[in-house]
């Protein structure tokens, strides 16, 4: 180090130092620096520009004009992040139960994993269980709601908007609904790992016949596709005045408008009123349609 320079004028108080022989942090390289060896050139432009990591996983979509070098991917992704263990291709998601459609292909067969987020623990499979790193924002704001409250989650999976709810806003009770035996299990070993077993029972089974009627001051339906088809549910478990997060899939050119009238066909089946409180767009679900979120207030 040389000695240290004279007080800075805009920065009063502050010592400057000057490093003769600065030492600097080596960046990560790039996946495309790591496979140049393996690849011609116009296959660059295909390569996965994004992945998402979950615990020790690392979870990959691969376009199929270059997943002939989905083992090498995977191991450069290994190099890139030492810390994980295992690299996941992601071809989507699957079926009633959410079940992700994924292939090992990097690192150990051991796709159970503890992911930490905003002060929660999640234990899954990756290989056998969803998590959308595109909900974060939706489960952070789940964790500033239903505090003092009764909730119903309707589709928990294994805890994704019950837990940060349960761990920050400490509802009276959350009754947290899943039909997937899997989701399930990892449900209530997540309950157990956060200490939220006097705010949360798990309930496994179809919503549609399990959600208990007129109890709930805010019901979560999230879960996309078909959630039209569980609202006269959604709507019987909530209290006078309750709220309802109704997520579903919609069409750009059709957000919001198409949630609204799901909502205003459902309440008037019901018999009853809705005031639509706040839309928001969740994610970019598909080309050309959104994972959106609509709050409803049910009276």
């Amino acid at each position: 180090m040389a000695g240290p320079l004279p007080p800075s004028p805009s920065l009063p108080g502050l010592k400057i130092i000057f490093q003769e022989n600065p030492e600097f942090y080596e960046r990560s390289p790039e996946l495309a620096e790591l496979l140049a060896d393996d690849i011609a050139p116009e296959e660059r432009e295909h390569l996965p520009a994004g992945w998402f990591i979950l615990g020790k996983v690392v979870i990959v979509k691969i376009d199929s004009r270059v997943e002939d070098l989905k083992e090498r991917i995977g191991e450069a992704l290994l190099e890139i992040y030492p810390r994980c263990s295992t690299v996941l291709l992601d071809r989507g998601i699957e079926g009633q139960f959410r079940e992700p459609n994924r292939e090992v292909i990097a690192g150990l067969a051991t796709t159970e994993t503890v992911h930490r987020e905003d002060g929660v623990v999640f234990k899954l499979d990756a290989m056998r269980t969803m998590f959308s790193p595109g909900n974060l924002r939706e489960r952070m704001r789940m964790g500033r709601l239903g505090g003092e409250e009764t909730v119903v989650d309707m589709f928990a999976g294994i805890g994704y908007f019950t837990l940060p709810m349960a761990v920050h806003s400490r509802p009276k009770r959350i009754v947290a609904i899943e039909i997937n035996p899997v989701a399930y299990g990892y449900l209530v070993e997540n309950v157990r790992l956060n200490g939220v077993e006097e705010i949360v029972e798990p309930v496994l089974g179809d919503c549609a016949r399990l959600a208990p009627a007129a109890i709930a001051d805010r019901v979560v339906m999230g879960y996309v596709g078909t959630t039209d088809q569980y609202l006269d549910a959604g709507m019987a478990a909530l209290v006078p005045g309750g709220v309802l997060h109704y997520h579903q899939t919609v069409p750009e050119k059709l957000y919001p408008q198409m949630l609204e009238r799901d909502l205003a066909v459902a309440a008037e089946r019901a018999g009853r009123s809705i005031k639509i409180e706040r839309c928001a767009r969740v994610k970019k679900y598909s080309p050309g349609m959104l994972h959106a979120v609509i709050d409803a207030r049910v009276d």
